[in-house]
């Protein structure tokens, strides 16, 4: 298959920013494989970049599927290798290190979203935005239980407090959804050093009309021209207009077995 017979085009980038000394995320787009995802590490000195490249060593490994439900059993399953190494070097170092990820799968005319931790999902369909992840943070939680105000939010000290992450706790806990691909979307996947400097309307506005590796281009100047002040990768996917990819049918991407 040669790249002009891909449903999708995309691209993706990543920045020390303008502060850290160090470039702890890491991403991965494998389109033949219907994969493309980013890995924000944590863990201080070079530990966080470990943990991001173990995920996506891991999945890079994923090969070609040969359904939905195969290609999601095939992520889950190189995500559980990486967690298990991330505790691996964890408990040899005796500091606790992780990694947040964001993925996207795509394959027969539907996409699934994956994630744990803070880095995002967005959506742009139609000249609209949607945000399909959902943050697990200690503000996200205060938000959803009514304890503080979107406002409050945006300026909270502890806001990028994560709840969870690849390789921090005993048992690999990810967040799941579905749709139909349809021709003309836009997935925007990021960590949050894109989201600290950059609003979803400013997101939509530079990837709507653009090609991926001009927005991606775009996004990430307007980071470091507002102070970058953490590492910011993004990796931007778009359905090709007249894609006519079969649809696997509701529940596509559920696990088999």
């Amino acid at each position: 298959m040669n790249d002009a017979a891909l449903p999708f085009e995309s691209y993706g980038v990543s920045h020390k920013g303008c502060v850290r000394q160090l470039n702890e995320d890491s991403y991965l787009i494998e389109p033949r494989s219907g994969l493309w995802l980013v890995a924000d590490g944590m863990g201080g000195h070079d530990a966080g970049e470990i943990a991001s490249a173990s995920i996506v060593e891991h999945l890079a490994t994923i090969g070609i599927a040969s359904s939905a439900p195969d290609l999601r059993a095939r992520f889950e399953d190189r995500l559980s290798r990486a967690h298990a190494e991330i505790r691996g070097i964890s408990a040899a170092r005796g500091v606790t290190i992780g990694s947040t990820v964001a993925a996207l799968l795509a394959m027969d005319g539907r996409f699934a979203c994956l994630w744990s931790g803070d880095s995002r999902v967005y959506l742009v369909r139609n000249g609209s935005i949607s945000q399909i992840s959902r943050d697990h943070t200690e503000v996200q939680e205060l938000l959803d239980r009514g304890m503080i105000t979107p406002s409050e939010a945006r300026s909270w000290p502890r806001r990028n407090v994560i709840t969870r992450a690849v390789g921090v706790s005993d048992d690999i806990v990810i967040d799941f959804q579905q749709g139909e691909v349809l021709p003309g979307d836009i997935f925007v996947l990021s960590t949050d050093g894109l989201t600290a400097h950059v609003t979803d309307a400013e997101i939509q506005a530079a990837v709507v009309s653009a090609a991926p590796q001009t927005a991606c281009k775009k996004l990430l100047a307007t980071v470091l021209e507002r102070g970058g002040t953490d590492n910011v990768t993004i990796v931007l996917v778009r359905s090709k207009v007249g894609h006519n990819g079969r649809s696997a049918g509701p529940g596509a991407y559920r696990s088999e077995g």
